[in-house]
């Protein structure tokens, strides 16, 4: 929820008088953009840090015109543009790294993002998926073809045979959380306006589409100046309901294994102080989600660590038993309740704590809509008598210590001068970094094995996108993270296949003097996928990077294909290393550089991280000729056995 105000209109202005601005629909665009604020707890924030874009027909003479004239009159005035304008390299790329950008500002920043007509505008709707799925706020300005259609049809127009006034922009529709077209200049306050409720809103926020066509964003139009004055959207905290808390209290009072399953939510609402003291005082543990990983550092005495599919045996092994289950700020992904395998006691209820009530009605849960921070005082009050056991506390500790332990274990390394695997590697970019710095990561094997492997320190300190799980996030994001935070070194984890998704984001890091730290792991091929194909019976099929062998199949030699070489050519400092020694010596020295550095590192994809004792669900094919895929079926059905639905309300 929003409530908006803005500044007052000069006293000399009368009704029906205002003065009006003459501007084109783009000039007026970041005029207004500029204007936008934020506050929450009574710190005001600039809303939009800027702007990123790539130029061609159909915003180059509209919003390229615009944020050039912007920049001019800023420097020839002697100050700084008030949306500054950054040039990415891939369209999808700018809005990762504008996504990035906003969680690590916890929502109360973000960038808005341009694009040209056609392919442009549409290489940026996956990351208009990754950030309505992630319910992160970015402002997307896809250009669009002729409003009049007098050029029709223009370059990169989609024709249809059955409407005239659909448009590849329409395809943002499904994947944004607010869209509209200006298809006149004074449709367009109520479009930007309408995008800032959205974009401000906790509950609501994602992707804001605003398509502007081509001939329109370069289109005149006397605009009132109350337009273009400073305008607050006040971030509320919903606050919970007495009789809800109570309710909710009630239910936690009578478990014996109760557990937390804390998610982004936590993290965004600013609650993590309001967690640890929570669970400090009734001791009840909490395991976190991907989007929830440090809402408590991994050493508190409640932290069991990552839940669900890539979890800790502590973290799942409480979640078998727990009677009660308090999720907040979670939107109970397949992989945080591994495919709703995960809490297996048959008389299981759900607390859920969510400023959204499409979150807090999962699982039958007893639904508290409401901030996180608020709730948690809120339930610490209601239950100031409230402790679990003592025997669980023990039990608590007796399965978190064996499992940190095993952290330890799959870190160690005998021969310093020895190949690293997967978990060294993460391993040694876990040791060598600072408590204060971010890693970053989004899809392949490293995210499951970061989430259970990864001693996070600091609640920003852990930065994995997977809601989308988007191969090619991880060079764009970390450098949103540190555009957002560049006080903080940015460790980039980053496969070979999905840097080879938007490797050329690099580029932007080198122009615009944005330090990361990208560790490129090299294994040749897919791991994760290959992993999960074989655990399904299909022998890891297409997912090794191989010549075509003497019958046809990719199970040739391995591809030369030099990623080292790969990353230097776009202008980035590159070393090489082979075992712990020279990895330590690297991270060392990309830790003391003031650029971009890129860590090579060969390791071996078939030696996985310690097992979860969890499951994902992943329907494997009913029939076949295939063995291995037979046996998959079987280990399948014995887990789909176990599957619930959780469809009993929590209340009664």
């Amino acid at each position: 929820m929003t409530v908006v105000s803005t500044a007052p209109i000069s006293a000399n202005k009368t009704e029906n008088t205002e003065d009006t601005v003459h501007l084109t629909v783009s000039q007026a665009v970041v005029k207004f953009l500029a204007n936008q604020y934020v506050e929450r707890d009574g710190t005001r924030t600039k809303f939009f840090a800027g702007a990123f874009g790539i130029f061609g027909h159909g915003n180059v003479a509209g919003l390229g015109q615009a944020l050039l004239q912007a920049e001019i009159d800023a420097v020839e005035g002697g100050s700084e543009p008030e949306l500054p304008y950054v040039l990415g390299r891939n369209e999808q790329a700018m809005v990762h790294s504008a996504v990035a950008y906003t969680r690590q500002k916890d929502r109360m920043q973000t960038w808005a993002v341009t694009a040209s007509v056609g392919p442009g505008s549409t290489n940026m709707l996956t990351g208009a998926a990754l950030a309505t799925i992630n319910r992160l706020p970015v402002l997307l300005l896809p250009a669009d073809t002729f409003a009049t259609r007098v050029s029709a049809p223009v370059l990169q127009e989609l024709e249809l045979p059955s409407s005239g006034d659909v448009t590849v922009n329409d395809a943002f529709k499904p994947l944004s959380r607010y869209f509209d077209r200006v298809w006149r200049p004074e449709q367009l306050p109520g479009a930007l306006l309408g995008a800032m409720r959205v974009l401000t809103d906790p509950v609501e926020t994602g992707a804001a589409t605003v398509a502007i066509p081509q001939d329109v964003q370069a289109e005149a139009f006397d605009w009132p100046e109350s337009l273009f004055a400073p305008r607050t959207w006040h971030i509320a905290r919903p606050l919970p309901e007495k009789s809800v808390i109570a309710r909710a209290a009630e239910v936690i009072r009578s478990a014996q294994k109760p557990m937390i399953v804390a998610g982004g939510g936590v993290i965004y609402s600013g609650a993590t102080a309001a967690l640890a003291s929570f669970v400090s005082k009734t001791g009840i543990p909490v395991g976190q989600s991907q989007a929830g990983k440090g809402a408590v550092p991994y050493d508190h005495p409640q932290s069991v660590g990552a839940v669900g599919s890539t979890g800790t045996t502590a973290a799942n092994a409480l979640a078998t038993e727990a009677d009660v289950i308090i999720g907040i700020g979670t939107r109970y992904s397949d992989f945080t309740s591994a495919s709703r395998t995960a809490f297996n006691n048959p008389d299981v209820r759900f607390v859920n704590i969510n400023v959204a009530s499409i979150d807090s009605v999962k699982q039958g849960g007893i639904s508290v809509v409401s901030d996180a921070r608020e709730a948690l005082e809120a339930l610490e009050a209601e239950l100031a008598d409230y402790e679990v056991p003592a025997d669980y506390r023990t039990l608590v500790s007796d399965l978190a210590t064996p499992s940190d332990a095993t952290v330890s274990s799959v870190y160690k390394i005998e021969d310093p001068t020895a190949p690293l695997n997967q978990n060294q590697v993460i391993g040694l970019a876990n040791t060598l970094s600072d408590p204060h710095d971010v890693v970053v990561c989004a899809a392949g094997s490293m995210p499951g094995d970061l989430h259970k492997l990864w001693r996070t320190r600091d609640s920003k300190g852990y930065h994995v996108e997977y809601g989308f799980s988007c191969m090619g996030y991880e060079i764009a994001g970390g450098i949103g993270a540190k555009m957002a935070e560049p006080d903080r070194d940015v460790f980039v984890m980053v496969g070979d296949g999905s840097y080879l998704m938007m490797a050329t984001e690099l580029v932007t890091a080198v122009q615009e003097g944005v330090k990361i730290i990208v560790i490129l792991v090299q294994n040749h091929g897919f791991a994760s996928i290959g992993s999960l194909s074989e655990s399904l019976g299909s022998q890891r099929f297409g997912t090794d990077y191989r010549y075509r062998g003497e019958q046809g199949r990719l199970d040739g030699e391995i591809l030369p294909v030099d990623l080292a070489a790969n990353a230097a050519s776009l202008g980035v400092e590159v070393v090489r290393v082979e075992n712990g020694a020279e990895f330590t010596d690297a991270v060392k020295t990309a830790k003391a550089s003031q650029t971009s550095t890129v860590i090579h590192v060969e390791t071996d994809p078939l030696i996985g991280a310690p097992d979860s004792e969890s499951w994902w669900d992943v329907p494997v094919s009913a029939t076949s000729t295939l063995e291995s895929t037979r046996s998959a079926y079987a280990t399948y059905e014995k887990w789909k056995k176990i599957q619930r639905p959780f469809l009993r309300p929590s209340g009664n």
